[in-house]
Protein backbone atom coordinates (compact mmCIF):
# COMPACT_ATOMS: atom_id res chain seq x y z
CA UNK A 1 0.00 0.00 0.00
CA UNK A 2 1.29 3.00 -0.84
CA UNK A 3 1.28 6.17 1.27
CA UNK A 4 0.18 9.16 0.15
CA UNK A 5 2.74 11.82 1.38
CA UNK A 6 6.06 10.60 3.04
CA UNK A 7 8.30 13.12 4.89
CA UNK A 8 12.03 12.85 4.25
CA UNK A 9 12.46 11.38 7.69
CA UNK A 10 9.84 9.00 7.06
CA UNK A 11 11.33 7.83 4.37
CA UNK A 12 14.97 7.61 5.76
CA UNK A 13 13.55 5.54 8.64
CA UNK A 14 11.67 2.55 6.44
CA UNK A 15 14.47 2.74 4.49
CA UNK A 16 17.19 2.32 7.71
CA UNK A 17 14.55 -0.35 8.87
CA UNK A 18 15.19 -2.70 6.03
CA UNK A 19 19.01 -2.19 5.78
CA UNK A 20 19.20 -3.39 9.49
CA UNK A 21 16.94 -5.65 8.99
CA UNK A 22 18.45 -8.04 6.51
CA UNK A 23 19.97 -5.83 3.84
CA UNK A 24 22.75 -4.81 5.95
CA UNK A 25 24.10 -8.69 6.11
CA UNK A 26 23.70 -9.39 2.59
CA UNK A 27 25.69 -6.04 1.39
CA UNK A 28 28.46 -5.06 3.73
CA UNK A 29 31.52 -7.34 2.50
CA UNK A 30 34.43 -6.75 0.39
CA UNK A 31 34.13 -5.00 -2.72
CA UNK A 32 30.70 -3.55 -1.81
CA UNK A 33 32.27 -0.79 1.22
CA UNK A 34 32.08 2.51 0.02
CA UNK A 35 29.78 1.87 -2.54
CA UNK A 36 26.25 3.37 -2.58
CA UNK A 37 22.89 1.79 -1.95
CA UNK A 38 19.57 2.86 -3.07
CA UNK A 39 16.50 1.20 -1.25
CA UNK A 40 12.86 2.09 -1.98
CA UNK A 41 11.58 2.22 1.22
CA UNK A 42 7.63 1.54 0.57
CA UNK A 43 9.47 -2.02 -0.81
CA UNK A 44 12.75 -2.86 0.81
CA UNK A 45 14.14 -3.42 -2.93
CA UNK A 46 17.17 -1.84 -3.68
CA UNK A 47 20.70 -1.52 -5.75
CA UNK A 48 23.96 -1.11 -5.65
CA UNK A 49 26.18 0.67 -7.83
CA UNK A 50 29.54 3.18 -7.62
CA UNK A 51 27.89 6.71 -8.03
CA UNK A 52 23.64 5.36 -7.01
CA UNK A 53 22.77 6.80 -9.88
CA UNK A 54 22.13 3.78 -12.25
CA UNK A 55 19.98 1.56 -8.80
CA UNK A 56 18.08 4.74 -8.47
CA UNK A 57 16.98 4.42 -12.21
CA UNK A 58 16.28 0.93 -11.96
CA UNK A 59 14.43 1.55 -9.28
CA UNK A 60 12.38 4.15 -10.40
CA UNK A 61 11.80 2.37 -13.91
CA UNK A 62 10.36 -0.42 -11.74
CA UNK A 63 8.40 2.21 -10.15
CA UNK A 64 7.91 5.69 -11.16
CA UNK A 65 6.69 6.29 -7.49
CA UNK A 66 8.97 5.13 -5.60
CA UNK A 67 10.33 6.55 -2.34
CA UNK A 68 13.58 6.32 -2.60
CA UNK A 69 16.77 6.46 -0.24
CA UNK A 70 20.94 6.30 -0.37
CA UNK A 71 23.51 5.43 1.87
CA UNK A 72 26.97 4.75 1.36
CA UNK A 73 27.81 1.02 2.38
CA UNK A 74 30.02 0.76 5.74
CA UNK A 75 30.39 4.53 6.23
CA UNK A 76 28.01 6.89 8.56
CA UNK A 77 27.40 9.33 5.85
CA UNK A 78 26.74 9.05 2.20
CA UNK A 79 28.43 12.17 1.09
CA UNK A 80 30.76 14.65 3.30
CA UNK A 81 31.04 18.23 2.39
CA UNK A 82 33.27 21.55 3.58
CA UNK A 83 35.95 19.47 4.98
CA UNK A 84 34.29 17.60 7.09
CA UNK A 85 35.66 13.46 7.05
CA UNK A 86 33.16 10.39 7.05
CA UNK A 87 33.12 7.47 9.80
CA UNK A 88 33.76 4.31 8.61
CA UNK A 89 31.69 2.07 10.18
CA UNK A 90 32.59 -1.31 8.87
CA UNK A 91 36.17 -2.79 7.87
Amino acid sequence: MQALFWTVEEVAQRAKQFYQNGIRQQVEHGDNIGKMIVIDAETGEYGIDKSGVESALMLKQKNPNARLFTMRIGYDVAFSFGGSSMERTVE
